[in-house]
């Protein structure tokens, strides 16, 4: 995180001093399409999981072909979500 700086700045020779505030904005890590496309991410991934739940029936295709596929879906728009930069303002 970013930190603002409150010191006394001082002359050579001079006993009197000011106060200087360095303010700068915060600047996050990451913007609010991060979090959005990261909680997208996590509920991508909790559909994968209740579609490999479900009935008694093993080899149904759901939940061997396309539940994983929703899972690993979810798992790499999470990444994305964490990677991508933060747009230039």
């Amino acid at each position: 995180m970013a930190q603002k700086y409150t010191g006394t700045a001082r002359t050579a020779g001079t006993s009197t001093t000011k106060t200087t505030e360095n303010i700068q904005p915060v600047q996050f890590i990451f913007e609010k399409s991060n979090y959005i496309l990261l909680a997208a991410s996590a509920l991508v991934v909790a559909l994968g999981f209740v579609l490999m739940s479900g009935t008694t029936d093993i080899y149904n295709t759901t939940k061997i072909v396309i539940a994983p596929l929703v899972v690993l879906a979810g798992f790499g728009l999470g990444f994305y979500a964490i990677l991508k930069k933060p747009s230039v303002k």
